[in-house]
Order: structure tokens, then sequence, then C-alpha cells
């Protein structure tokens, strides 16, 4: 069996998947399977270009019918069978000891569910950028030149009071995973409401932040981004983070009930997404980012 299996679901710009499969390929270990799910994006059809790579290791599916971003996220973890599995964008670049990287770390902690490794953030050139969310994730992140574990409550209020993961680079479990899988009412925030099925459960998360082996990509397009414009990725969080605040308080976690309760970051990204508006403010769009940033 192969240590890990990549998950790949995909919608979107083929040439960004397929840099992303490069450079899994490019990867310095090679005891992985790629499992990619085509959600029937329009105007796409990479089949011939995998079967051009001739690598029993990668699976390709296309879906019958476009199924949202949270079933084929469920439906490739139903098909992962290694210990330990990944969840990466279609859009993102795993540097060639991401694997490496991860792998030695939940080999050196056993007791952990899952590795958040070290990121930088790209543009849709594969330029470095950082936005207002990023440097606010670098500044709350738990830093140090060792691992850090964070399990329990702690894990929980850390995480909600700035959602300082990037999901497409955790590398998890799958028997933990699998455990609880991606909540069908969310379609943005389900990463985050697994961590913290997670942590409620007990989990333990490695934050290893001083190597670097993974490029998130941030840029326009992105689902979350085109959620976040339109005032459906804070009406999802809205939901989310009131659930979590009366989870928490009742199993006596005061501190991650209250973190979920202020969502602090979360109302920081609707006030910068106003601030951005302004020179063409929209009155719906000014009702929802302005309603999210004071609720």
């Amino acid at each position: 069996m192969n240590a890990v299996d990549i998950l790949l679901p995909y919608y979107g710009e083929e040439e960004l998947m397929r840099q992303s499969v490069l450079s899994i390929k490019a990867q310095h270990r090679t005891d992985w399977r790629l499992i990619v799910l085509d959600d029937a994006y329009p105007h796409a059809q990479p089949q011939a270009w995998f079967n051009s790579l001739c690598d029993p290791r990668i699976y390709y599916e296309r879906n019958t019918e476009n199924l949202g971003a949270n079933r084929n996220f469920q439906k490739a973890l139903n098909l992962a069978q290694a210990p330990v599995v990944v969840m990466m964008g279609a859009d993102d670049i795993m540097l060639p000891t991401y694997l490496d990287e991860v792998l030695g770390l939940l080999a050196s902690h056993p007791e952990a569910t899952v590795i958040q490794p070290g990121v930088r953030v790209i543009d849709g050139e594969g330029l470095p950028v950082s936005s207002l969310a990023d440097t606010v994730k670098s500044l709350v992140r738990p830093s140090s030149d060792r691992p850090v574990t964070l399990a329990g409550e702690q894990m929980a209020a850390s995480l909600l009071h700035a959602g300082w993961h990037y999901f497409p680079s955790l590398a998890w479990r799958l028997e933990k995973i699998r455990k609880f899988g991606f909540r069908p009412e969310y379609d943005v925030v389900q990463d985050l409401a697994l961590l913290m099925d997670i942590a409620a459960s007990g989990g333990s998360m490695v934050v290893a932040s001083k190597n670097v082996v993974f490029s998130y990509r941030r840029h326009a397009a992105s689902d979350s981004s085109v959620r976040a414009v339109d005032g459906r990725r804070f009406d999802e969080e809205r939901r989310f983070f009131r659930e979590q605040a009366d989870r928490f308080a009742g199993m006596g976690w005061h501190r991650a009930s209250r973190a979920a309760r202020l969502h602090w970051t979360s109302r920081l990204h609707a006030v910068s997404l106003l601030l951005r508006s302004l020179p063409r403010p929209t009155i719906a769009r000014t009702r929802v980012l302005g309603r999210h940033a004071l609720t």
C-alpha cells in the first residue's frame, strides 16, 4: 500500500491543475497515489493529458454531473485507502520535500491527527503575495523553531479566533478524517468544521512552520473568493460560528465558545471587503458585509 493518497477534487483552470499534478510527480518520495475527481468543469477535458503521463499511480475520473465542492470532497475521501491523505487544491503547488516533511512529522508525532506544514502564498502567476488575511494568519499562527502540538480546547479556540490553517496543505490520518467526513451543510468552512470535530473528539494538530514545503495559491477566481464577494461565505460562516459557540459552551470549553462568538478575523475580512467595495458600492453587498461585520 502507498504511504499517502493525494486527493485532488478538480474544478477550475486546467493549466493550474496541470502544474499541481506535476508538482506531485516531482516529489522526492514516490510512494503516493493521486486521485483526481473532475467535477464536470465545462470546456475542459484533461483525460488525454492524464493518459499521456503514463503513470499508474494516477487515477482520474470525471463526474457525470457537477457535485459541488463538499460532495466532491467527500467522494474523494471515500476513495482513499492509504493511512495518510492530503486534500490538495487543484491550483496549489507541493514543493519537492512536502511529503518528506509531513510524513516525517506524522512518524515523529504518532499522537497527531493532522499536520500543518510551512506554507507560502502565491498569486495566479505563481508570484509571492500577502493579503490582509495572510498577514493576520502569520501573526496569530503558533510559531516556533520546533513543531507545536495543539489539542482540545486550545486547538479549537486558536483556530476559531483566526482560521490560520491552509486546508490544501494539511496531511491527515485517514482513520480520523474518515470518522467525521465533511458536513454536507457546508461548502466553504467544511475544513474548519472538520478540525473542530477533531479537536472536540480529543485529536491534535502539529504545526511546523519553519520549513516551507507548500505553495498555496490565492486568486480571485477561487471558490471561496467568489463566495466572499457575493456574501455566501459570510452567511455560512455566521451559521457555523453560532453552532460552534453553542457546542463548546455545552462542553464547558468557554474559551473556544467565546472565540466562536467573537470570530474577529472573519469580521475583519468582511470589513476589508466592504472598504474595498467603496468605489463601486452596491446596496446588497454593503448590507451583507456590514451585517457580518457587526453580528
